[in-house]
């Protein structure tokens, strides 16, 4: 299981595999076209309230991925969608955020790791 991830806002590649877009709301500025994403996996992101508190704050980089995760074990069903992508090849994490090491990609990522081996 291979899973990249990649700004919205960069241009799509061949090698993205299937692009999977992992936030709750459509990216400014992007039109579906260009973004070119095979599936948008918005009830995977994280809430409303999540996102605002955290703020890609990395002092809380670790409380938000423990609220995070727990949001996901409450609704273990919501990666069902993700399951065949990840069992038939490449999959790329698509995100809007600026920050590129603390985002909820990064971190769904790293669950999805852990909950799938």
């Amino acid at each position: 299981m291979a899973i990249a991830l990649k700004r919205v806002y960069d241009p799509p590649a061949r090698a993205d595999g299937k692009r999977v877009l992992v936030e709750r709301l459509w990216p400014r500025g992007v039109s579906k076209d260009r973004a070119r994403v095979d599936l948008w996996l918005k009830d995977a992101a994280p809430s409303h309230e999540l996102r605002r508190w955290f703020s890609h704050d990395p002092a809380k980089w670790s409380e938000f991925k423990q609220r995070y995760f727990a949001e996901l074990d409450h609704d273990p069903g919501v990666l069902d969608p993700l399951r065949p992508l990840l069992d038939n090849g490449s999959v790329t994490f698509v995100y809007a955020s600026h920050e590129q090491q603390f985002n909820n990609a990064v971190a769904l990522k790293e669950y999805v790791g852990r909950v799938r081996p």
